[in-house]
């Protein structure tokens, strides 16, 4: 097929024109047009905060609340618009089991059955979609609940709610978000097979390798508006605006730590741990074997392996987040209790634990400022003034400035509520600082911006210890040392100069491998619109968790996006479990 002959003639199946979005006068979006053809990909790519998720929004006739919408948006007659969020916690009720989510999709499309075969033709349509979203022992899993599951693990079962269903256009909202290197290669083959399918797919994404291997059209946005857009083959190779060529530009890695590490004895020190998932009537499974982990003063230490690994929940151990396990954990030589709950303001303090999903771990109906500043006030005991002005300092630091921080999470982008999820850790004054994909979420300038962050962090302060969490190899390049998980276990561990040149364990390798393939450029879509027949069978049913047609920008009472599952985040910061 003749994608470029195609992209001339076909009607496009979303529309929108000249949209802008206003909240409390300041104008999010401004101005943007775009279209969506059938069979093609378009990208929107962007920094934190540019526009792109408000604008996909637009298709499914959200806004934020509040907002003074005009402009355009048009879906075909009988489309129906298809949304695959970010942050997947969205749209995972916490209160159902991943089979009951998964079983009510499969039964409204087995009803023409008899009722003798309805169940077993539901189960093999939702084994079928997981095994399709590259979800392993999915028996097991169907037991679990979303908050079992790591972060991509979650955004794979809503991609298997996608499976379930289908759209004529699809807005992709950051699918690779916190996925491995082999993982996101097969999103990008999925997505890809979604377009040859003649669905119209809108990406939004800061991952530049993932658009690049994905995309026909690029529009790319700058605060809330178009700077430049066109053809894929055009856009990458040659851009014409000056902010274009700083996104292409800007190098992911970030520089290798100035000086060595591992010196003294540990800060945190981890012996024997066996950690365990409930599964239904099977009891307790256990996913993630550590017999020893040291953390040293001033280190920084990245976890990298695929979603699934333990990588998480190794995390959670170490903040107390994960009761179910046994081992001795150390801080200073002194033993942490096992649970959250059962550990002193101190203790509380000394660990501080960094969200991937930050919008999540934010109260809505506060202001940022006054989240950040309540660190100090409870696990410090600083009193409201020192606390609210050493918070808006180190905001400011974090390059967040004061106008921002009065408003509240809804105003801000992933971005910057990274950053303000960063401070408020930061408060607690801890000696060790656990960063559970932070940067997954971000587009290269600001992901940048975090991790330079966290370098001088870890090189201006001797008593701040790191754990980045990381599916990522070039965020891993932050660390002094590597640990990779592969199947609950640590299969190596070096220094990090040592993993990124001279991996010895074949997992390490196969993930070394396919990083270098995805970023060297599209393989999936050769042509910039093909994909392989393999790939189209394979999702015969289109995707689609949020299934709807569009409201038009004028209509009253927008609706409010979904709100997220709380991720407790105020347990780490102390707000409950402290003593009395």
């Amino acid at each position: 097929m003749n994608h470029e002959q195609e992209a001339t003639t076909a009607d496009p199946v979303a529309e929108i024109r000249d949209l802008r979005v206003e909240i409390g006068g300041r104008a999010i979006v401004d101005g943007v047009s775009l279209q969506a053809l059938p069979g093609r990909v378009t990208a929107l790519v962007g920094a934190s905060g540019s526009g792109k998720t408000t604008t996909g929004l637009a298709l499914l006739g959200e806004y934020p609340p509040g907002a003074r919408v005009t402009g355009d948006v048009r879906l075909t007659a009988d489309g129906l618009a298809g949304y695959i969020p970010q942050h997947p916690a969205a749209v995972l009720n916490p209160a159902r089991s991943i089979s009951a989510l998964l079983t009510d999709i499969a039964r409204a499309q087995v009803r023409h059955l008899s009722p003798g075969q309805r169940r077993a033709a539901a189960r093999e349509r939702v084994l079928r979609a997981l095994a399709e979203a590259q979800l392993p022992d999915a028996e097991s899993l169907l037991r679990r609940y979303p908050h079992q599951l790591s972060g991509g693990q979650q955004q794979r079962v809503v991609l298997a709610q996608a499976l379930l269903l289908g759209a004529r256009v699809v807005v992709a909202d950051e699918p690779t978000t916190g996925q491995d290197a082999l993982t996101k290669s097969r999103i990008v083959e999925q997505l890809a097979a979604v377009a040859a399918r003649g669905i119209a797919v809108v990406l939004l994404s800061h991952d530049l390798d993932v658009a690049r291997a994905l995309a026909d059209d690029v529009v790319v946005m700058r605060a809330g508006r178009v700077v430049e857009a066109g053809p894929a083959p055009r856009v990458w190779p040659a851009p014409r605006h000056e902010w274009t060529r700083a996104l292409l530009g800007e190098q992911p890695r970030s520089p290798e730590p100035d000086r060595a590490s591992g010196t003294g004895p540990p800060v945190l020190q981890v012996r024997d741990l066996t950690a365990r998932h409930r599964a239904g009537a099977r009891g307790r499974t256990v996913v993630l074997r550590t017999p020893r982990l040291d953390l040293y003063p001033g280190e920084c230490l990245a976890v990298v392996g695929r979603s699934g690994s333990g990588k998480t929940t190794l995390a959670r151990c170490l903040a107390g987040l994960h009761r179910d396990h046994d081992a001795e954990i150390l801080l200073d030589g002194t033993p942490l209790p096992r649970s959250l709950r059962d550990r002193s303001r101190p203790h509380l303090a000394a660990v501080q634990y960094v969200f991937q999903d930050a919008r999540a771990a934010f109260d809505e109906h506060r202001p940022v400022l006054h989240q950040v500043a309540r660190t100090a006030i409870r696990l410090r005991g600083a009193d409201r003034d020192t606390a609210t002005r050493e918070a808006r300092d180190t905001l400011s630091r974090l390059g967040l400035p004061a106008d921002l921080v009065l408003r509240l999470p809804g105003q801000l982008s992933g971005g910057e509520l990274q950053r303000a999820a960063l401070a408020r850790s930061l408060l607690a004054h801890p000696r060790v600082l656990i960063c559970d994909e932070i940067t997954s979420g971000l587009d290269t300038i600001t992901r940048r911006g975090i991790l330079d962050i966290l370098t001088a962090l870890v090189r201006d302060r001797d008593d701040l210890s790191l754990v980045l969490i990381t599916h990522d190899l070039g965020t891993a390049a932050l660390a002094h040392r590597i640990a990779v998980l592969d199947g609950g276990e640590i299969v190596e561990q070096n220094t990090a100069q040592r993993i990124l040149t001279v991996p010895e364990h074949p997992f390490t390798v196969s993930l070394m491998e396919t990083t270098a393939r995805l970023a060297a450029g599209p393989g999936t879509r050769p042509d910039g619109g093909g994909t392989s027949a393999g790939a189209a069978e394979r999702s015969a049913r289109g995707p689609e968790p949020l299934l709807r047609p569009a409201r038009p920008p004028n209509a009253a009472s927008p609706a409010p996006r979904p709100t997220p599952a709380p991720h407790h985040d105020d347990h780490v910061e102390g707000s409950r479990g402290l003593p009395r």
